[in-house]
């Protein structure tokens, strides 16, 4: 597993490595590069309304998609040879996560030895109104 996913990652076939994770396909993730980096995308699926009346996708859909965009920036984005191990995850739900394709990019605020920090921003209609951010704490051996 450990080969192939560094093949990936030189290859830079994000959308390849997205596909080793069954959970991505079951709810719908899909990574892509852009000019902006690394962009991962929730695509919209009755199945993730976690709130029926309002029409909101599950919080812990929602979760699920910036643990994953934060674990795929740092595969992709970094020199990391191993699978990154989520030592903690803090999400502030900033507003609901209505029933659209919502979208999270993150950044490495720092990189060590052994831990890498990492905070991610999730959006639908635009950046500048997030549904959701996270932090997250990894361990790289």
């Amino acid at each position: 597993m450990l080969k192939t996913i560094a093949a990936l990652k030189e290859s830079r076939d994000v959308a390849a490595l997205n596909d080793l994770i069954p959970y991505a396909r079951a709810v719908g993730l899909e990574a892509m590069l852009d000019e902006g980096g690394l962009l991962v995308a929730l695509r919209f699926r009755e199945s993730n309304i976690g709130n029926t009346q309002l029409r909101a996708i599950h919080g812990g859909v929602v979760g699920a998609l910036i643990e994953h965009a934060a674990i795929l920036h740092l595969l992709v984005e970094t020199e990391t040879a191993v699978v990154p191990k989520v030592i903690n995850l803090s999400i502030d739900y900033l507003r609901p996560c209505l029933a659209a394709d919502t979208f999270a990019r993150g950044a490495v605020l720092k990189q060590g030895k052994r831990v890498a920090n990492v905070r991610v921003l999730a959006w639908q209609d635009s950046l500048d109104r997030p549904v959701a951010a996270g932090h997250a704490h990894f361990l790289l051996t």
